[in-house]
């Protein structure tokens, strides 16, 4: 097919994704005077987190929810709402007069010579490099059985799902006993009968609000653990990646007891479909009128047109990608330590990888004569 372009625009890096991995690479490349945009398929930056659940809140206080450069603004410890979280990146955004293009679905990613080359409907996008800032949760993972479900059956993902009203009248399986789904059933178990499906994953010992987690919580397990033990640096964190990769966190804020407090019934696996209704792994039918699934998420890059499948996650060396010169991963879980894909550690990666754009670079010019060279190139080309 023919695809007839609009407009082209040339720069020296492209990031892809305008979350906190973005920005945070954004921050170092306009530290450096790069000639670089950020690409976000979002109407606003920040729409990644107001699309979630309403009730949502984060794990870590507000103090440890800020990205270089700018602190989070409200008291220390204070667990921000996701809406609160989502107004903080585009004021980041605004603040640091980041390059934001908005409402720029990105549809491929491919390479001629040694151009990247960036489409996205009619227009087109060139550059040296291009940052993939996103996490490795872009779409929504489903068991093959889920379409075999009664279509009297209202079913969503988790990341469709955003207050009570969506569901109805009648009893509730969540599909997933992971951070989401505990917290959902908690939402919903005083409306619904509801059943949590899914392996234990463990817990904290204490609550993250609690004075034992300001002493134990943020400086010994997301200081401490996240940054500096489970890195690919260390033995054990070389060894305990793969599991990490492969199976969910315990549980951060809500605790068995919670769960059976509220009523949640916790029941085995659920391992396929009975006269439309869900099974149980030991056998047993729900009679449900409601299935979320907490199921998790699939990477989603399949719209790269680069030799990048590795195993569990695209290949690349720290964020790098080895064998494809200019092509570089931040957001991920654990590229290089269990907090890459956390707000208080992405940081840490986008410097890295900025700085390695900037080895392999030769001296930019100066942002304002990139501006005016780019202002002066023609802006159609033909397709």
């Amino acid at each position: 097919m023919h695809l007839t372009v609009k407009e082209t625009h040339n720069y020296h890096t492209i990031v892809i994704g305008a979350g906190q991995a973005g920005l945070s690479v954004g921050y170092f490349l306009k530290q450096q005077g790069r000639d670089f945009i950020i690409l976000d398929a979002n109407e606003r930056v920040g729409d990644s987190w107001r699309e979630r659940w309403d009730s949502l809140r984060l794990f870590t206080p507000a103090r440890y929810d800020g990205l270089v450069g700018m602190p989070f603004p409200g008291p220390s410890h204070y667990f921000p709402t996701k809406d609160e979280m989502a107004d903080y990146l585009e004021a980041y955004a605004e603040r640091l007069q980041l390059p934001v293009r908005t409402g720029v679905r990105v549809e491929r990613l491919s390479r001629q010579e040694d151009r990247f080359v960036v489409r996205s409907g009619d227009l087109r996008f060139e550059a040296s490099n291009v940052v993939v800032a996103m996490a490795n949760y872009q779409e929504p993972k489903l068991p093959s059985f889920a379409d075999e479900l009664d279509s009297s059956i209202v079913q969503l993902h988790s990341c469709e799902y955003r207050n009570p009203s969506q569901l109805q009248d009648g009893g509730l399986l969540i599909v997933g006993a992971g951070n989401s789904g505990s917290e959902l059933a908690m939402e919903l178990a005083n409306r619904h009968e509801t059943w949590m499906s899914g392996r234990d994953t463990g817990h904290l010992p204490f609550r993250i609000e609690s004075t034992a987690a300001r002493l134990l919580w943020i400086p010994l397990v997301l200081r401490f653990l996240f940054h500096r033990v489970l890195t690919v640096d260390t033995p054990i964190g070389r060894k305990l990646r793969p599991k990490m990769l492969s199976r969910g966190g315990p549980l951060i804020r809500v605790k068995p007891e919670d769960l059976a407090a509220a009523g949640v019934t916790r029941v085995p696996k659920t391992v396929g479909v009975r006269d439309g209704r869900p099974v149980l792994e030991d056998g047993q039918v729900l009679d449900v009128a409601n299935v979320i699934w907490c199921t998790g998420f699939q990477p989603g890059f399949s719209w790269i047109d680069l030799p990048i499948q590795g195993n569990r996650e695209p290949r690349h060396e720290r964020g790098v990608v080895p064998d494809i010169p200019g092509l570089y991963f931040v957001g991920l879980h654990f590229l290089t330590r269990q907090s890459s894909s956390m707000i208080h550690g992405v940081g840490r990666d986008a410097r890295y990888i900025a700085d390695t754009i900037a080895a392999r670079s030769v001296a930019p010019a100066p942002a304002e004569e990139a501006l005016r060279l780019r202002t002066n190139e023609p802006q159609t080309a033909r397709g």
